[in-house]
């Protein structure tokens, strides 16, 4: 096995401040992730006047908003550190409140610092706290990101597919949008089944996949190919949690309540506070799981601290081909993602003030 780097990533210097986590500004991914909220952000708000978006707020019902979905954002951290206990149970066992802290200390980072860093300080936190190589930690961490693209991909695809049906059908055939939803529903099965399929063949043949990977890596350069072998064996280190039985049904329960329950909610309760109608209770349910899936990918890609922009962007996208109107997409795109950013970096700067991690070894971070 090649040894994983015992340094930081490429690009973080440990020893600048707040950074001990922040990227320098000399690293072309920090630059990267301004250039595409810049670019999102024109497209969201492009030919929408800004002062009917602030009157659409304004008319909204933030505070019922703010109120409703705060508790859905804290108890989403809840499941997810219920399912990362899951995940890392191979490896040692961790109490629940342990796993909490360093899952709200990640959020918070991730929306106050650039190329999703709160992934690494999540890491480092649990292994500063349990002594669990971070290596291992960061394994686990790998294989979440995999589950959770699964799931928002199946429930996106299952709205798709289910609208595709309910479509009227003219003279002419079917509709221009069930068209569209329809070739969207033959893009994401793919999409959402090669992710599966990865992780059969990671568990059943890990070395013929790393071989045939290391194959096909052989031009680029060797720090580069060393690197990715080290990462990709940290990953299947981590599959250790999918040893089947009650075990992955308790993973799998998880993630079905991470995303169809706490992360629909929020939406479904800014179609509400907007006056947004898009038909009966299950097909307004079926809109949020398709919008839940746009932003699934759109936190996935690089961009400013918050995921501010692709969020934004996600919404109008996702909305608007639906009959809501660009103005009122977009206000609910601020709301919503407003209500998110403050709930969860509130709760990681509270655990910040009174938990063992004190804003000195943020700042210092890993050794």
């Amino acid at each position: 096995m090649v040894s994983p780097p015992e340094g930081p990533p490429p690009g973080i210097d440990f020893d600048s401040g707040l950074g001990g986590w922040a990227p320098s500004l000399s690293d072309w991914r920090v630059w990267l992730g301004l250039a595409v909220t810049g670019i999102c952000v024109w497209l969201a708000v492009r030919g929408i006047p800004m002062a009917a978006v602030v009157e659409a707020i304004r008319e909204s019902n933030f505070w019922s908003l703010l109120a409703l979905s705060a508790p859905c954002y804290l108890l989403s951290v809840y499941f997810r550190a219920l399912r990362w206990r899951h995940l890392v149970r191979p490896i040692a066992e961790v109490p629940r409140s342990v796993l909490y802290r360093s899952t709200a200390l990640g959020f918070m980072a991730n929306n106050l610092l650039p190329l999703r860093v709160g992934e690494l300080v999540r890491a480092w936190s649990l292994s500063r706290d349990t002594r669990i190589p971070l290596a291992s930690v960061v394994g686990t961490i790998a294989l979440e990101r995999v589950l959770d693209a699964v799931t928002v991909l199946a429930m996106a695809l299952g709205g798709l597919a289910y609208l595709v049906a309910i479509a009227p059908t003219g003279p002419d055939g079917p509709s221009e949008l069930a068209r569209v939803l329809g070739e969207g529903s033959k893009f994401l099965l793919p999409v959402a089944a090669t992710p599966l399929l990865a992780l059969v063949a990671l568990r059943l043949a890990p070395e013929s996949v790393i071989s045939g990977i290391s194959i096909c890596m052989r031009p680029l350069p060797t720090g580069f190919r060393s690197a990715a072998e080290a990462g990709l064996r940290h990953f299947i280190a981590g599959l250790g949690a999918l040893r089947g039985g009650s075990h992955l049904l308790w993973i799998a329960l998880h993630s079905i309540l991470i995303w169809l329950v706490t992360g629909t909610g929020p939406i479904l309760l800014g179609f509400q506070s907007f006056g947004i109608d898009l038909g009966g209770a299950w097909e307004t349910l079926v809109h949020a799981w398709i919008l839940l899936g746009a932003l699934g990918a759109a936190v996935a890609i690089p961009s400013a601290p918050g995921f501010i922009g692709p969020y934004q962007l996600a919404f109008t996208a996702v909305l608007v081909p639906f009959g809501v109107a660009k103005t009122t997409a977009l206000a609910m795109g601020i709301v919503v993602w407003f209500v998110f950013w403050l709930t969860l970096t509130v709760q990681g700067l509270v655990y910040l003030a009174l938990g063992r991690t004190s804003r000195f070894e943020l700042r210092r971070g890993p050794e």
